[in-house]
């Protein structure tokens, strides 16, 4: 089977981003180191209140961009803020297809948490927006889960929903998990473990991108 490569786009989590103008500082810079084409936005042991707190802060810098912001597993925050979508992270074949009923195609609706070929392909029947593998958490080791590579290939290989791959927390480890043909590859602490580097190391990512699709062009 021969599969048109697409160029992927790089989507950022920033849940793990400090609450207040910190967390907002290093989000604006992000997003003006070049293209972003969603930010994820999850709870990370926040209280629902400080959750809304911190999403309120960070959603309109992501649309201001031109980006889609995504909150997790939060529908009133996401209402509330006026977020583009919704993520649905615990792998519940049950609670992707409700958020699919009640929110699409008003909000963007994904979700994660599918470790099988087989649970990802039901997921799949519900006709999410996407399909994300990898944690919404993000990643800390320095390359993306072989199994999340593995899935993420297999699935950009034969079924049209997009989907996004978290990748590792080294860029160096960049060109390996966007080969492998996903539409979008997640970074976290990849941009954001960099203070005051975060638009260097989303303009890093996008020259990887870049490059791949010169090389498959040629």
């Amino acid at each position: 089977m021969t599969i048109d490569f697409v160029r992927p786009r790089l989507a950022l989590v920033a849940s793990a981003l400090p609450d207040g103008p910190a967390g907002r500082e290093a989000l604006s810079r992000a997003l003006g180191g070049g293209d972003v084409a969603t930010v994820f936005i999850g709870a990370a042991g926040r209280g629902e209140g400080a959750f809304q707190d911190f999403a309120q802060g960070l959603v309109p810098l992501v649309q201001e961009a031109g980006a889609a912001a995504i909150v997790a597993d939060d529908t009133r925050c996401a209402g509330r803020v006026k977020a583009d979508g919704l993520h649905v992270s615990g792998g519940s074949q049950e609670e992707l297809r409700e958020a699919i009923a009640r929110f699409s195609p008003k909000l963007i609706v994904g979700g994660s948490g599918f470790k099988t070929r087989h649970d990802a392909l039901e997921a799949g029947e519900a006709l999410p927006d996407y399909l994300f593998f990898g944690r919404l958490s993000g990643e800390t080791d320095p390359a993306p889960r072989d199994r999340d590579v593995e899935l993420a290939a297999w699935w950009a290989q034969i079924v049209e929903i997009p989907c996004v791959l978290m990748g590792g927390s080294d860029l160096g480890t960049l060109m390996a998990a966007a080969s492998t043909g996903v539409e979008f590859v997640a970074l976290s602490d990849a941009v954001f473990g960099s203070p005051g580097a975060e638009g260097e190391r989303v303009s890093a990512a996008n020259a990887v991108f870049d490059e791949l699709a010169r090389s498959r062009a040629a």
